[in-house]
Order: C-alpha cells, then sequence, then structure tokens
C-alpha cells in the first residue's frame, strides 16, 4: 500500500491564499514523493478552485463532510454529486469535530458514506476516542463500536479509508505514544480484518491528532499506519511537505 498524506483546512482559507497554498504544494513535490498518494481537503467554497490549480498534478481534492441525500432541501448542506461535479474525488466523513459540534451518530456517518460511495468519492471515515473515554479503559471498545456503526458495506472493496484520531489529541500540541497509536492501528487493523476478510487488509488507516513536521517520521514508521490526517500543520506548505517527506517508501 502507498502511504496517503491528506491535508484538512477545516474552516480557513479564503480564494487567492487557498490557490497559493495548493500551488505551493503542487511545486513543492514537483516530480519527488512518487510513492506517496496526496490530498487536499479545503472549505467547499475552494474545491472547485483548489482542483483547477491542482489540475494535471498528482495532488487529489476531496470534500470535509456530504450530506447523506443526493439532493432536496436541506438548506446549507452539500451532497456528494455536488462534491464530485465541483472536482472532489474524496471526502472526510465522522471527523470528530462533526460528531461533536453537529452530534452525528454512526448511522449518519455511515449514510454519508453510502452516499459518497454511490457518487464515486472514495471516504475517509474518521474514529476515536475523547480523554475520558481513554482514562476509563474504553479507547478501544469505543473506537470499534464507531467502526462497526460507521463503515457501509462495501467500504473495503472501494478501497475506503479510516483514519483514527486521539480526540484529546487534535489541535492541543499532544500526541499519544508510538505504542499507543501502535496498539490502537493494530486493533482497528483486526476489526477490519474480521469483518471485511481480506479486504479489510488493504484498508488504509491513518493516523490524525496534530500531526506536524516534528513528530511525523516516528508516527508514520509505526505498524499499521497507512498515513496521515493533518490539521493545522496542512496550512502550510512547507510543513505539509515536511510531512510527505518523512512517508516510508513502502507501508509496515
Amino acid at each position: 500500500m502507498r502511504p496517503l498524506i491528506a491535508g484538512n483546512w477545516k474552516m480557513n482559507g479564503l480564494g487567492s491564499e487557498g490557490i497559493r497554498l495548493a500551488r505551493a504544494v503542487c511545486e513543492g513535490l514537483g516530480q519527488g514523493y512518487t510513492h506517496v498518494d496526496v490530498l487536499l481537503c479545503p472549505p467547499f467554497t475552494l474545491i472547485e478552485r483548489v482542483a483547477r490549480a491542482v489540475a494535471g498534478s498528482a495532488v487529489a481534492v476531496g470534500g470535509q463532510d456530504c450530506h447523506p441525500k443526493t439532493s432536496g432541501a436541506h438548506t446549507g448542506d452539500v451532497s456528494a454529486p455536488m462534491l464530485k461535479d465541483a472536482g472532489a474525488t474524496w471526502v472526510i466523513l465522522g471527523h470528530s469535530e462533526r460528531r461533536a459540534d453537529h452530534g452525528e451518530t454512526n448511522a449518519l456517518v455511515r449514510a454519508k458514506a453510502e452516499a459518497a460511495l454511490a457518487a464515486g468519492l472514495t471516504p475517509i471515515v474518521c474514529v476515536g476516542e475523547t480523554l475520558a473515554e481513554r482514562d476509563a479503559g474504553r479507547a478501544e471498545a469505543v473506537v470499534e463500536a464507531q467502526l462497526a456503526g460507521s463503515l457501509p458495506e462495501g467500504f473495503a472493496a472501494a478501497q475506503g479509508v479510516v483514519a483514527y484520531e486521539p480526540v484529546w489529541a487534535i489541535g492541543t500540541g499532544r500526541t499519544p505514544s508510538e505504542a499507543d497509536i501502535g496498539a490502537m492501528h493494530a486493533a482497528i487493523r483486526a476489526r477490519l480484518a474480521a469483518r471485511f476478510g481480506a479486504g479489510g487488509q488493504g484498508v488504509r488507516i491513518l493516523y490524525g491528532g496534530s500531526v506536524k513536521a516534528a513528530n511525523a517520521k516516528p508516527i508514520l514508521a509505526v505498524p499499521e499506519v497507512g498515513g496521515a490526517l493533518v490539521g493545522g500543520a496542512s496550512l502550510h506548505a512547507e510543513e505539509f511537505l515536511a510531512i510527505v517527506a518523512a512517508a516510508p517508501v513502502a507501508l509496515a
């Protein structure tokens, strides 16, 4: 499997700065790092412009969410076909900020993932525990329940991606130990294999949680870590490119 480094810009960026950032990433990649898949997920308003800016490069573009319906009276929402039409080929779903800020349930995330697959988008489904859940010894149980409830049938066959993001590490500068990351990724792999068989062995499992250039290399070297979902660091081309450069040639 090839590592995947995905940049989640969250609610950041206006037109000119988003285009400059996307172009800077493309220029920084040049002809190098051909062993890594690189993805940029800007806000909805920038998807079409970023897609144009990276056209002809190896950089892919994704959305940060989609509605489970293809159209209808859903003011303020964006459907999976709309993302596809704007130039996206991926979509992040079930991010902890969506689960917390918008009350998204596993069932809703699963419905969104089904919509993404139907539209021809590759979903990145996020799972992860809070600090209270980890301190209570429930981290693996919480993540396993999220996997069971959030992943649709056909997820592995469609090369869907799982992102493990310990909620307590996002934006805090804190990261779990490499042993903790490895243990959770191994647990996720076991659940994927149990449900999807051989297909589950091929699902990439990203790590997301304050990934920076300074800590990327050891994290990406942990067994079963198939890449990174990068938040704040993806808003700076030099920092993001350093994370891409830290990706191993072959996944452990």
